[in-house]
């Protein structure tokens, strides 16, 4: 591990510059893009987490590591916070778009032109501004309210925009496989509304969370959780169809062994893990849901 790194989310929220306005909105629109981060922070510090980098491991990467996803957070600081204030201003989704587009830029300036986190931008963007619509609308933070506030305020532009990249030419991968396997990515996610979010991942957390009341227990869960059930467009690009089953038995048996619950549970996870570098699978789709659920977990859990 690089002992550069830092060992708690905390710095990584320290001396955030933001557009907000002083006072109890703009706290609020820091402590939103603060559990944005620090979500974000425990997808990545996750282990074992089958394929996907870790302070342990690279997983199935070669291009990155867990220094690339720290520079990436930091270059994100601020993303999220004025995403949020957009969501309380009731800006239109073009505006919440253009602010994920220049994220995205700084992110690969961060990077080196490395995609740690754009699936992430996406999706906790627009939970951050969900967040900003409840706080303005006077609703309480639910996940309930969190999700019908999505669909309500951006529905209908997240569903042009994914329309309109499912017929452009120029296809990224995550896009080509989406095609060619009918799988899932991160438009189509949001265009639904998150239910990988809402109705997989975070009732795996809380039903993890009040059985054990281990936090590192819930994310392990609720990622499998996640693995059994999605059509991941980076697992189908990186090993077709043969890949994606692979995953998703993988991951439906961890669960039906019980999860984190068996007594030997690290043990089959890491067999996970080595089966999946092996194979160069990385349910990246997966880990960037588990951030989301991470945060709407964050956001509500006084609720």
């Amino acid at each position: 591990m690089n002992a550069m790194l830092p060992q708690s989310g905390l710095a990584l929220n320290d001396a955030i510059v933001t557009d907000c306005d002083a006072g109890k909105e703009g706290q609020f629109c820091l402590r939103v893009g603060r559990a944005a981060v620090s979500s974000l922070y425990d997808e990545l510090v996750l282990y074992p987490k089958p394929g996907l980098v870790s302070l342990v491991d690279n997983g199935s990467h070669d291009d990155m590591s867990a220094d690339t996803f720290f520079r990436s957070l930091f270059a994100l600081r601020s993303y999220f916070i004025r995403i949020t204030e957009a969501g309380m201003r009731g800006a239109p989704f073009g505006v919440l778009r253009q602010l994920g587009i220049e994220a995205e830029g700084r992110m690969l300036q961060a990077t080196g032109g490395i995609n740690t986190h754009r699936g992430a931008i996406f999706a906790l963007g627009l939970l951050c501004a969900s967040a900003g619509a409840c706080r303005a609308n006077h609703a309480p933070m639910t996940a309930e309210n969190m999700r019908s506030t999505l669909m309500s305020e951006w529905g209908s532009g997240l569903a042009m925009h994914t329309q309109k990249h499912t017929q452009n030419a120029g296809a990224s991968h995550g896009l080509q496989a989406a095609r060619q396997y009918a799988a899932t990515g991160a438009r189509e996610e949001a265009a639904l509304g998150l239910p990988s979010v809402f109705n997989v991942a975070l009732p795996a957390l809380k039903t993890t969370l009040a059985a054990s009341g281990c936090w590192e227990r819930a994310r392990i869960d609720a990622l499998f959780a996640l693995m059994a059930c999605m059509s991941d467009t980076n697992v189908y690009h990186r090993g077709g169809a043969e890949g994606a089953r692979l995953v998703r038995e993988c991951a439906a048996d961890f669960l039906a062994r019980g999860g984190t619950a068996a007594a030997d549970w690290g043990v089959h996870a890491v067999e996970c893990h080595r089966r999946f570098v092996a194979d160069r699978l990385s349910p990246g789709g997966a880990a960037d849901l588990l951030g989301a659920a991470c945060l709407v977990h964050r956001l509500t859990r006084d609720s």
